[in-house]
């Protein structure tokens, strides 16, 4: 049997998405940005698998704990970092949603 995680999103999480899609749509088209958040919100529906999903990277290095999740799955494309953690058995907290330009560490740290 397979346990299905709960995957919660911090502000700060919430906020990168809406500034990603208005930045997309701003810089592209609506229909872009619609697209980017199917693709945003496939990234974090797949954790609901648990943290040891394809693709994810273990980063202590960073923080203790700290795990990353490319959105670029699924055949979509991106150009971003879904950056969480385990905090419970079963719960995972999304942290950040970064472009993989970034200097992760840098925006994680608090």
């Amino acid at each position: 049997m397979s346990t299905t995680w709960t995957v919660r999103p911090t502000y700060a999480a919430d906020q990168d998405i809406a500034e990603i899609l208005f930045w997309t749509q701003e810089n592209f088209s609506s229909e872009q940005a619609d697209i980017y958040a199917a693709t945003l919100t496939l990234a974090l529906e797949d954790l609901v698998d648990g943290p040891d999903i394809t693709g994810t990277k273990q980063r202590d290095d960073i923080l203790p704990g700290i795990r990353l999740l490319h959105v670029a799955r699924q055949g979509r494309r991106g150009r971003h970092i879904v950056v969480f953690r385990v905090v419970e058995a079963g719960s995972i907290d999304v942290l950040r949603i970064l472009h993989d330009s970034m200097d992760l560490a840098r925006h994680i740290r608090n």
